[in-house]
């Protein structure tokens, strides 16, 4: 499996708002099978971070579009193979 940073730029406040509770339902139900490694929020207010777990590019991609923030526009994303240094 490969690490992967999902960058979730905020796109529209109010909609972030109103699906807020819908995205973190669905990160909890991904980390709950084991497709999250880590996830939060950015303290400027600018949007968050999730870091995934998958095989591909197109994986990643495939479970960010399933993602309510990403369905009803609230954020944007940009997605970055990562690879993690101990």
């Amino acid at each position: 499996m490969k690490y992967f940073a999902v960058f979730l730029p905020m796109k529209d406040e109010e909609k972030s708002k109103q699906y807020r509770q819908e995205h973190l339902d669905y990160l909890q139900e991904k980390s709950e099978e084991g497709t999250v490694f880590a996830k939060g929020r950015f303290t400027d207010g600018t949007g968050g971070l999730v870091i995934f777990l998958a095989s591909s590019f197109a994986d990643v991609e495939e479970l960010v579009n399933k993602d309510p923030y990403i369905v009803h526009g609230a954020r944007g994303y940009k997605i970055h193979e990562w690879e993690m240094k101990k």
